[in-house]
């Protein structure tokens, strides 16, 4: 339709023009002596416009002509910038696929070709650490560190996973706390400082930064248990002996990491090893009044805090409910014979044997018998012992 219209409109000044040419009596004269020439003015016109075309064109083919190796350049480098365009991508691919030999040289290629230079230098270090190669990787770094304004992120993140693969962790952590003072908190790199952080044994930072991944999810709850778990566990292993530093670290820890009963059963021998027996009676107390743990039952036998009545007490309504749990005989044995119940004691220990025989209720008896002078009695104990211990 357009193109009928403008058939329509050409037609129409074609029209005019020819109708203002037929009333159009006007001519010139040109006069050079002795010549003269006498034309009609439509003529003219004509002669005027074509003269107009033929410079137009004239002008177009030299300009053309000149900007011609412009051109020719311009194209050849546009592409040039296509091949190294495309060389980046197929390193990008080729590195996923774990051809990094393949992968290194398109990414020097891309690099030559100016495409993306500080990523194309980030790729070929890369491929570099990936073939063990550390003095190329090395290289490429110093050049991607030449364009910082683009890729400063990337290139600290990479600096610092480089820096944990070659157990340089001081130096990782580092990276890390120049990327984070940038405004930098991503996950990512939560990730990697958790890494270096339990490599130097930082455990307090690694409990936080475990609890930070797993307030993101990007780390599920059972994926974040163990890591806790050692991270406490190695604190309360480092106040070993040192009461004081024992319960800041034990009340700087989460009300819900604490009911985790794989952490406290390995917690509690270090609580009581450093005196915060208290600490640790009212943590196994807590725990079992959740959950029946019988390892914990045992381990309530040695906390000696200074209310042994309460503990009796307590153990004693737990034997309601589990009359047959020979751990938790054990223990009330074991508090007996503290609060001096020589009797009492025995029987307790006599009772947790004949549930299940072990080593632990033997040596409690034999020492309770050396207590009574019963020597040839503490002698059979100590025997059988020994056999439940080989």
């Amino acid at each position: 339709m357009r193109t009928l219209l403008w058939l329509l409109a050409l037609f129409a000044v074609a029209s005019g023009l020819a109708v203002a040419a037929r009333y159009n009596t006007s001519y010139a004269l040109f006069v050079w002596p002795p010549y003269r020439l006498q034309i009609s003015m439509n003529l003219l016109v004509l002669l005027w416009v074509a003269a107009f075309a033929v410079m137009y064109g004239l002008i177009r083919f030299i300009s053309r002509t000149l900007a011609l190796p412009t051109a020719v350049a311009a194209f050849r480098a546009a592409k040039q910038r296509e091949r190294a365009a495309a060389a980046l991508r197929a390193a990008e691919r080729l590195f996923m696929e774990g051809r990094f030999g393949q992968a290194y040289r398109n990414a020097e290629q891309a690099f030559e070709g100016g495409e993306s230079r500080g990523l194309s230098a980030l790729m070929a270090a890369r491929s570099a650490h990936a073939m063990r190669e550390p003095t190329r990787r090395r290289q490429w770094m110093d050049k991607a560190s030449a364009y910082d304004a683009d890729i400063r992120a990337a290139r600290l993140m990479l600096e610092a996973e480089f820096a944990i693969a070659d157990r340089r962790f001081d130096e990782a952590v580092m990276h890390l706390e120049t990327l984070r003072a940038g405004g930098q908190r991503h996950i990512a790199a939560l990730r990697l400082a958790l890494q270096a952080e339990q490599a130097r044994g930082r455990w307090e930072e690694v409990a936080r930064l475990a609890r930070q991944l797993r307030k993101y999810h990007a780390l599920t709850a059972e994926q974040a248990a163990p890591l806790l778990r050692r991270a406490l566990l190695e604190q309360l292993r480092d106040a070993d002996g040192d009461l004081q530093n024992m319960q800041r670290v034990w009340a700087g820890i989460p009300e819900e990491e604490r009911r985790d009963i794989g952490f406290l059963c390995r917690a509690v021998p270090h609580l009581i090893g450093a005196g915060a027996d208290r600490d640790a009676a009212v943590a196994i107390e807590e725990a079992l009044r959740r959950d029946w743990e019988p390892e914990l039952a045992v381990l309530y036998g040695r906390c000696r805090s200074a209310e042994l009545r309460d503990q009796l007490a307590t153990a004693e309504g737990w034997l309601k409910q589990h009359p047959d749990d020979a751990g938790l005989l054990l223990t009330l044995g074991r508090l007996c014979l503290r609060g001096q119940l020589w009797g009492k004691a025995q029987s307790y220990f006599e009772a947790s044997l004949s549930v299940s025989p072990s080593r632990a209720a033997h040596l409690e008896l034999a020492r309770l018998a050396e207590q009574l002078g019963r020597v040839t009695e503490a002698q059979q104990h100590f025997r059988t012992a020994a056999e439940l211990g080989a």
